[in-house]
């Protein structure tokens, strides 16, 4: 019985994972790309690159989609034609009836969690690359320009209480990915201007943890405070935090990263003191975690709803999966939105959702009159 109903279930989840991924290119992606071209210049084959890039991120959105499609089908099916019925009259629970349904989502959730964790942020960084590299878009989180990193220290006060003041500010034109141009660093320790180095280029020394500047001037203002003492040089060595370049190197949109990476550049978000982006990041990592598990919801939702006598449909079954999908999302939306704000933690903005869903699930399924 398992294996039959699995393989009733399989047809219809993968015409629907074709059916939505190629909707959801065409539509998102196909227009857009038409007017980059004929409007921005960008090449033919950048475009088709662009175009299969985009198809894991609309798989993964997808999945949970065509598997809410497909136990709507198959139970209705199931139903119609009493065979459900003829399985129940067995001794059979409604239960133990969509339990092969609700095991097959469990399999989705593990395949979304992988296609959201290592092939879509990959395959989305590479898009962003393409149009920076091609089109010089400029993306909210993306560094390449206009570095900035201020470096604080703890500074005790008289009266035993602890403040941050400002250390070093550092400042890049641009980042090429290996290189800063155009590099100034302020030294402003002791709430004073103390030094001033300006250089053309800077990399990071892995080796020696500093960093190598070329062609460039120091004015050590402290020393000579009316005009500053200068100090031309071809290379020197300044100990500072490799943290500008991490910031640039791992900057990256949200939907761009994995949860790791995520984690790691919140921490590098702190040392900035930009809490507003701290904690968009974290709600969109607990997003993250939480989607897949609506593999697992929608089909508790889907098989509860196809096993009801007088079943709907395919035309009406497909309807009702977009309501269904269209509710989740906007509910979704509305307390993601909330987190973003701050009303809601992080972790209950994201699983919210998921506990009303998943509520909603065991109530239709445990509802009397719905076998």
């Amino acid at each position: 019985m398992d294996f039959y109903l699995i393989r009733e279930l399989l047809i219809p989840f993968g015409f629907g994972v074709a059916l939505f991924s190629a909707l959801g290119v065409a539509v998102a992606t196909l227009s857009d790309l038409s007017y980059k071209i004929v409007n921005s210049n960008l090449s033919v084959i950048s475009a088709i690159e662009i175009f299969f890039l985009k198809i894991p991120e609309y798989i993964a959105y997808a999945l949970p989609i065509s598997l809410l499609l497909s136990t709507l089908i198959t139970y209705s099916r199931l139903s119609s034609d009493n065979e459900l019925i003829a399985l129940r009259s067995t001794g059979i629970s409604l239960f133990r009836l969509i339990l092969p349904a609700l095991i097959f989502s469990v399999f989705i959730t593990g395949l979304t969690f992988i296609f959201n964790e290592l092939i879509v942020p990959n395959s989305n960084y590479k898009v962003t690359t393409i149009l920076v590299d091609q089109l010089n878009e400029q993306r909210r989180f993306l560094l390449r320009q206009d570095i900035f990193y201020p470096e604080y220290i703890n500074v005790k006060q008289d009266n035993g209480k602890e403040i941050k003041e400002l250390k070093t500010l550092f400042y890049a034109e641009a980042f090429d990915g290996e290189t800063m141009k155009s590099v100034t660093i302020l030294d402003t320790e002791k709430k004073q201007l103390n030094k001033v180095i300006v250089s053309e280029r800077g990399q990071w020394n892995n080796k020696s943890q500093v960093w190598d500047l070329f062609n460039g001037v120091i004015y050590n203002i402290k020393e000579q405070p009316l005009r500053g003492e200068e100090y031309f040089f071809t290379e020197t060595q300044i100990p500072l935090s490799k943290t500008p370049l991490e910031l640039a190197s791992k900057s990256r949109d949200p939907y761009e990263m994995n949860i790791v990476q995520s984690q790691e550049y919140i921490k590098l978000l702190r040392l900035l003191g930009d809490e507003k982006t701290v904690l968009m990041f974290q709600v969109r990592t607990a997003q993250k975690i939480s989607f897949p598990f609506v593999c697992i919801i929608f089909a508790l939702v889907g098989s509860s709803l196809g096993s009801r006598p007088n079943s709907a449909s395919k035309a009406m079954g497909f309807g009702l999966c977009v309501s269904i999908v269209f509710g989740y999302y906007f509910i979704g939306f509305m307390i993601g939105s909330l987190g973003l704000i701050g009303v809601l933690s992080p972790f209950m903005a994201a699983w919210i959702p998921n506990i009303l869903g998943f509520l909603i699930g065991f109530y239709l399924l445990f509802k009397p009159n719905f076998a």
